[in-house]
Formats: structure tokens, C-alpha cells, sequence
């Protein structure tokens, strides 16, 4: 009996220091996360120093090899997880345009789709309304060289398919107009023949044969044809805040070699100072449009990886907690709010537990994502290679919100009692951003890929309990306004927000890495 209780004393004395030296972490983090927060400093790395980072830039080769040294100097174990590679890589240069002429000189405001063309250094042309019809195009065909042609259309950010697959889309198309306006010459000839009409305009009569037929329209549908006939570029209208996304035949087409790259700009321009162009042209004014665009490609395949930082767990080595954001970025502007608003979170996490020498009993991961952006491909990539570990992985948090603050967190019955413990301390840390854990029931589990990375794991019924963000001191912060957009940047971002958002991953990825169990799946999905 007294050697029972000798071992339950030890025992007991031994979870006791391990129950403290676990809350001794806690509050290193909070001190840290309070007195030495560095996710600004993260995200002015990613963003000033390497700018926007589309994969198979050098920008987001430039990042990776940043975070993976930085992790290193912290403690972690790192891993280069490759999720990929494109068949040429893209580097974005200073882009500057202006009107010249007119009633006076207007510089321009517009952007470019990644992955597109630039100009041949300097370029300056006249301005001419795309051709709709086969007769407009040979009447103008003359005067396409050295011009800029507006196109119709409203742009949302992609690039016009200029692969063979969009020629063959833009023919099919031109090819069903040619035999709709051959069947409504035809109408319209038998009319004034029958002097059915008497010089009104047709529209149609009870005969379905005589209703005329609707000639469809297509952005740039005589885009091969007005490239052979040498135009500098297109130009679309463009809604504010503009959105540059990125040529997707190209970078989906693992054939692409460099003698079959864009070789006219896609500018998508102002859609103010596009109505202005618009009707200047309609009238026939003498005005010039001149451009410089700096888009270049280097040669492929460029193989882009994702960041992956390892704290190893103590007692469950092999079981994980991930917290996860993506690397990559558009580069119209810096990605300063996409995603890096959510992966310098994810490394100061990862540097506030490192630093505060917690021993986690499972494993964690701090996982920086490629090519999020060009379709989850570095979250899709890593978790088809680590299927075996599907069943071990215990959550996984990812931020991909913005720079707002956590202020809760939703999860299931099973879990309720785990999550309101683990973010008692949470409380404390910042009064005035409140933190609360509700209790949910069962919801569907999800069938598709969506919009962020977490649903990668999701679909595979992996935990992937989110924290909520509200901008509870009404800093005006609108995500819509900034996603995707040329306003991505680092000034966009909310400091006091993400360091509080830092601290608190770090708390609630170490204390679920720091339970005896793993994140119970009972009743989380139907």
C-alpha cells in the first residue's frame, strides 16, 4: 500500500509540474506576445522587402528561403514540401502609363494579370474600338498596326485566353455569327422585296423563320486575327479597386514553352478614365496612348515549394496540430492582407512557442502554403503525400481572413469542453477584444474544394476548427475591398489586431497540441 501511494505521489507531483511548466509556457507566450510581438516585422519581410508572390516568381522563391532560414534559427526542423512546378516562371517590373493629347495629358490607372505580356520597352499608339463583325475587321484592318484597342466587356481580373483553346472558343463563336447574320440578311432582303416592312425596322414576325437572330459578343473576339495584324495591346475596363489575377491557359498548360507566350499586353484600365478613352475614340479624336510595362517570364519548369516548420511533440510524436496560411500572393499590389496578413500570424505563432520553450506532446506544424491562389495547390500537394497521417492530425488552424482579431471560436459538443479550457487564459491578455468558446452542433461536411486552403483538409473530414475574426474597434477594415486588388498591401494591415491574432494561435495550437487525446470527430460532421 505505501508503495502505491509513493507512486501515485510521484505521479501526481510529475502531471502537477507538467500542468505548470505547460502554464509557464502560456504566460512566456502572452509576456512575449505583449512585449516583443514581431509580426509586423514578418509581414514587412514579405511584403517591402520581396513584394507581391505569385509561385515561380522570384519574389515567392525569395520568401521561401527566407521562412525556411528563419525557422531554422528559431529551433524548427524544416521542411521543403515541393507542391508543383509551371512551365515558366514570372517576374512583375514597374508598370507607368499616360494620355497624350486630347484636352490634356492623363496618367493612366490600370494593372496587368500575372503570368501576361509586356510591352517592348516604351510604346506609344493611336486608340481603336475593337472590330465586332468580319466587315469591321476588314474595314479597320489597315489601322490596327502599332494601336491599342479597346476591348468590350468588364474585367474581373483574368486574362483573355490567348491559348489556341481560346482562338478555337473566339472562332466557333465568329463562325456561329457569320451564318446568323447570313440567315438575317436573308430575312432582311425577302422584306424589302415584299415591301412588307416600308422602311421600318424589322423585328420579327408571327413566323419564327423571320425572327431575327442575336450576333453574340465576346471580349477580343478577333484577337488572333488583330495580333498577326499587329496592335501593341488590349484594354479593358476595369472596376475600382482593380483586380490583376493571372493567365490561367498558361499557367494550367504544362506544354507552354516560350515560343507560344503572350506577346501583347492585357492591361485592364479604370473604368473612369476608360469611358473618357471610349468616347474619345467613338468621336475619332487625335489623341496617343503610350505605356511601359515590365512584365517578364524566365525560362521553366520552376518548381515552387511550401514551408514546412516542425516543433516535435513530446509524448505523441506522431499525432499534429497544424497552423497553417499561404505564401504566396497576387502582386498587383504586395499581398499584404493575402495572405500575408494570415502566414506572418502563422510565424509569429510559431516563433512565441518556440521561443517560450514549451515542450507540446504533439507534434506541431507551421506550415506556409504554396500556390494557394492558383488553386490549393500546396495544401492539396501536401496532403495527398501525407495521407497516412489523415487520422492523426488533430486540427488544423488556417488564417486566411485578414488582419482582424480572434474573438471566438465555434466547435462541437465533443470538443466544447477542451476549447473553453484551452482559451481560459485568452481572456485576460486583451480586455477590450473579447473571446468567447459556443458550442455548435452537427453541420454537413464539405464535398468540395472552396476558397482557403482548410478546405483541402475539410472535404477529407479532418478537424479544421477556425477562430473568428470581427474588427471589434471599428477600424473600417473591408476584406472585399482589398482582396485580389492593387490596395493589397502592407498598410492595409492592422498591427494591434494581428499581434493579438499571433498570440492567441499560438495558445490554442499549443493547447490542443498539449491534450491527452486527440480532438474528438464525434459529431462534428453529419
Amino acid at each position: 500500500m505505501k508503495k502505491i501511494k509513493w507512486f501515485l505521489w510521484i505521479w501526481g507531483c510529475a502531471f502537477a509540474a507538467t500542468v505548470a511548466a505547460q502554464d509557464d509556457a502560456v504566460s512566456r507566450i502572452i509576456a512575449l506576445g505583449k512585449d516583443d510581438n514581431q509580426v509586423m516585422k514578418h509581414l514587412d519581410v514579405l511584403t517591402n522587402r520581396f513584394g507581391g508572390r505569385p509561385v515561380g516568381s522570384d519574389a515567392y522563391d525569395n520568401a521561401v528561403d527566407w521562412l525556411a532560414a528563419t525557422f531554422r534559427d528559431w529551433g524548427l526542423e524544416v521542411e521543403l514540401d515541393e507542391a508543383g512546378s509551371l512551365p515558366v516562371g514570372f517576374n512583375r517590373g514597374p508598370w507607368f502609363g499616360r494620355m497624350l493629347g486630347g484636352e490634356q495629358a492623363m496618367q493612366l490607372h490600370f494593372v496587368t494579370p500575372s503570368y501576361t505580356s509586356g510591352t517592348k520597352g516604351l510604346q506609344r499608339g493611336h486608340v481603336l474600338l475593337e472590330p465586332k463583325t468580319r466587315e469591321e475587321f476588314e474595314q479597320m484592318k489597315g489601322a490596327l498596326k502599332g494601336a491599342w484597342v479597346l476591348i468590350g466587356g468588364k474585367s474581373n481580373g483574368w486574362a483573355i485566353d490567348a491559348s489556341a483553346a481560346g482562338d478555337s472558343m473566339r472562332a466557333a463563336i465568329l463562325a456561329e455569327n457569320d451564318s446568323a447574320k447570313q440567315r438575317n440578311d436573308l430575312i432582311i432582303r425577302r422584306k424589302i422585296d415584299e415591301k412588307d416592312q416600308k422602311g421600318k425596322k424589322i423585328t420579327g414576325t408571327n413566323n419564327k423563320t423571320d425572327v431575327l437572330e442575336s450576333i453574340k459578343e465576346e471580349p477580343a473576339l478577333f484577337y488572333k486575327e488583330m495580333c498577326e495584324a499587329g496592335i501593341l495591346g488590349i484594354i479593358q475596363s476595369a472596376p475600382v479597386p482593380l483586380v490583376a489575377l493571372y493567365n490561367r491557359s498558361l499557367v494550367n498548360d504544362s506544354t507552354m514553352t516560350f515560343d507560344r507566350l503572350p506577346t501583347v499586353p492585357d492591361i485592364k484600365l479604370d473604368e473612369h478614365q476608360y469611358k473618357i478613352i471610349e468616347q474619345m475614340a467613338k468621336e475619332r479624336r487625335a489623341f496617343e496612348l503610350e505605356f511601359d510595362i515590365r512584365n517578364h517570364f524566365k525560362i521553366g519548369p520552376v518548381k515552387y515549394y511550401s514551408v514546412v516548420g516542425k516543433i516535435e511533440g513530446s509524448e505523441y510524436p506522431d499525432e499534429y496540430v497544424i497552423l497553417s496560411g499561404h505564401l504566396d500572393s497576387f502582386d498587383a499590389a504586395t499581398g499584404g492582407i493575402d495572405c500575408g496578413a494570415g502566414v506572418t500570424s502563422v510565424i509569429e505563432a510559431a516563433r512565441l512557442v518556440a521561443k517560450s520553450g514549451a515542450k507540446p506532446k504533439r507534434t506541431m506544424l507551421f506550415i506556409a502554403f504554396a500556390g494557394e491562389e492558383f488553386g490549393l495547390l500546396g495544401a492539396q500537394a501536401w496532403a495527398a503525400s501525407h495521407q497516412s497521417l489523415w487520422d492523426r492530425i488533430s486540427n488544423v488552424f488556417n488564417r486566411d481572413g485578414g488582419p482582424l482579431p480572434p474573438v471566438g471560436v465555434s466547435v462541437h459538443k465533443a470538443a466544447c469542453e477542451d476549447f473553453v479550457r484551452i482559451c481560459e487564459p485568452i481572456k485576460a491578455i486583451r480586455p477590450d477584444i473579447p473571446f468567447e468558446v459556443k458550442e455548435i452542433g452537427v453541420r454537413p461536411r464539405p464535398v468540395r474544394l472552396g476558397g482557403t486552403d482548410a478546405t483541402v483538409f475539410a472535404v477529407k473530414g479532418i478537424p479544421t476548427v477556425t477562430l473568428e475574426e470581427k474588427d471589434v474597434k471599428g477600424y473600417n477594415f473591408n476584406y472585399r475591398e482589398i482582396w485580389h486588388t492593387e490596395r493589397d498591401l502592407y498598410t492595409k494591415s492592422i498591427p494591434e489586431y494581428q499581434e493579438h491574432a499571433a498570440t492567441v494561435m499560438a495558445i490554442v495550437g499549443l493547447g490542443v497540441a498539449n491534450l491527452d487525446h486527440l480532438i474528438s470527430r464525434e459529431g462534428m460532421y453529419e
